[in-house]
């Protein structure tokens, strides 16, 4: 069972995995500062002079932070446009790879950039 456990544990998408947690929980940290630190104050002189932070109602013996669940929500609307951006330049990354072949003028199938033959209809290019 130890040895089992062992393979399992080394593998590369377990460790990618571990990476990426650790990664997604520094980002956080930085992107929680950027909320509170920067983009909350700046919002909050833009209202008026309004502190997020210390906005709450209490209700019986309950105090209900509702500003803090107001940065939260623009804390995910940071990592996820974050993320978006992220994803919108891996993708253009990998339309530019695959723009590397092309198609052949008379059968139409993808070919190589550099080909002067056609490996398909042998037709020259």
């Amino acid at each position: 069972m130890w040895s089992d456990f062992k393979a399992f544990i080394t593998k590369g998408n377990i460790m990618t995995l571990a990476v990426g947690f650790i990664m997604g929980a520094a980002f956080t940290a930085i992107v929680n500062s950027l909320v509170t630190d920067i983009i909350m104050p700046l919002i909050g002189i833009a209202l008026g002079g309004i502190d997020f932070s210390h906005m709450s109602i209490t209700v019986g013996n309950a105090q209900i932070l509702y500003g803090a669940f107001i940065s939260a929500i623009i804390n995910y609307i940071c990592i996820a446009f974050v993320v978006f951006v992220i994803v919108r330049m891996l993708s253009k990354l990998n339309k530019k790879e695959e723009a590397k072949a092309r198609q052949c003028n008379y059968c139409k199938m993808e070919i190589a950039d550099d080909a002067t033959r056609c490996p398909h209809c042998t037709s020259e290019l």
